[in-house]
């Protein structure tokens, strides 16, 4: 069955590329900042991340680091890409409701597209921040290899979630406004801002949050210098594939219900 599942789902990959490039086009038309809008988020969690860190360092009279402010920066965007796909994904179905109702193509096509529309912001910023980082001559290692697969298993686990997202929304309006609360309040309980060590004994409570230990991966290859932990990454991985099967199976089972539901 998920063979059939993802069988119908690459037959609609022009479309798919079709709605991403018109969700990326509505995103930046008639905007004045263009494709700025793409660091923009990512540079406000970064400046609220470095007013937290300045903050505790004051409190605790240690002073504050580059390593600390390149730790936030380099968690930032991810978790700004994680927050923003979700975010546009949830509502993607109900948004789209007269395409829905009308036509028949595999709808996981609409959820999806969004993601890859936040996941070209992402590239854009990531790409800002690595000339930044060249410029100002911080250093890599050959851990950084390891990022392609960690950002791999973040956008596995964001397309599982924004299937579950956008088909729930289309029974329950409620899921669109609690997923914007959890993501908005989620950077508390996620190592964004702080490094799971330094809760302790609590560190594997903050990892069990499968993005806060792909976080932690990211921080671990491009700020600490060596290679993610085995045990959390493959943790992840499993989270990411259980979610994303999880999502793709809910949503083929629900979609002969949208278009009477939504």
């Amino acid at each position: 069955m998920l063979k059939e599942i993802l069988k119908e789902f690459i037959q609609y990959r022009e479309l798919l590329l079709a709605l991403t490039f018109r969700n990326i086009k509505i995103r930046y038309k008639q905007t004045i900042m263009g494709f700025l809008w793409a660091i923009f988020m990512p540079t406000i969690v970064v400046l609220s991340g470095i007013m937290v860190k300045k903050a505790m360092s004051i409190l605790t009279g240690k002073p504050l680091e580059l390593t600390q402010i390149i730790s936030i920066t380099v968690k930032a965007l991810p978790w700004a890409f994680f927050v923003g796909a979700l975010k546009f994904s949830a509502n993607s179905l109900v948004a789209n409701m007269n395409i829905v109702k009308k036509i028949y193509f595999s709808k996981e096509v609409f959820p999806v597209s969004y993601v890859l529309a936040q996941l070209f912001d992402f590239l854009i910023a990531g790409t800002t921040l690595a000339i930044i980082f060249i410029f100002v001559k911080i250093p890599i290692s050959i851990h950084i290899l390891w990022i392609p697969l960690i950002l791999a298993i973040l956008v596995l686990i964001t397309m599982g979630l924004a299937m579950i997202l956008s088909c729930g929304n289309v029974f329950f309006r409620d899921v669109k406004y609690i997923a914007d609360v959890v993501l908005t309040f989620g950077i508390f309980f996620t190592p964004v801002f702080y490094e799971a060590g330094m809760f302790g004994k609590w560190k594997t409570i903050l990892l069990l949050n499968p993005v806060g230990s792909i976080l932690e991966a990211i921080n671990a290859t491009i700020v600490l210098h060596k290679s993610p932990d085995i045990f959390w990454l493959i943790y992840a991985g499993i989270w990411a594939l259980s979610i994303f099967v999880g999502g793709l199976m809910i949503f083929h089972k629900t979609e002969p219900l949208f278009a009477e539901k939504i």
